[in-house]
């Protein structure tokens, strides 16, 4: 079972930054795609970024050229930069990994990490 903590979350004014963590419990390459979603109050979980094992990137439109992913391999982390971030990024941000294991997909995630952007 793959375990994800995320850190780095916190306040930050708007036009700021800050950088998100996920720890992975195993070798991340071993996982198909990696992702960070998010989540404010009343509203549905959305797709935020997510990274392939082969490198592919993909962002929802809101965060296109503010968000990048990335990861380092030998420590199984993959990380979330924040830049410009705006009152409307605040969410509590959730690490994923899908990955294929025992004849299916599945699903993991983190506990979360706040981040309030103020104006």
């Amino acid at each position: 079972q793959v375990q994800l903590v995320e850190s780095g979350g916190g306040l930050v004014q708007a036009g700021g930054s800050l950088r998100l963590s996920c720890v992975v419990s195993e070798r991340i390459l071993s996982i198909n795609t990696m992702g960070w979603y998010r989540q404010a109050p009343g509203k549905q979980r959305e797709l935020v970024a997510t990274l392939t094992s082969g490198g592919t990137t993909n962002y929802a439109d809101s965060v296109k050229g503010r968000f990048a992913i990335s990861r380092d391999n030998a420590k199984n982390t993959v990380y979330l930069q924040m830049n410009s971030l705006k009152p409307e990024d605040t969410s509590v941000y959730y690490c994923s990994a899908h990955k294929w294991e025992r004849f299916e997909y599945r699903d993991y995630w983190g506990q979360g990490t706040q981040v309030t952007v103020s104006s």
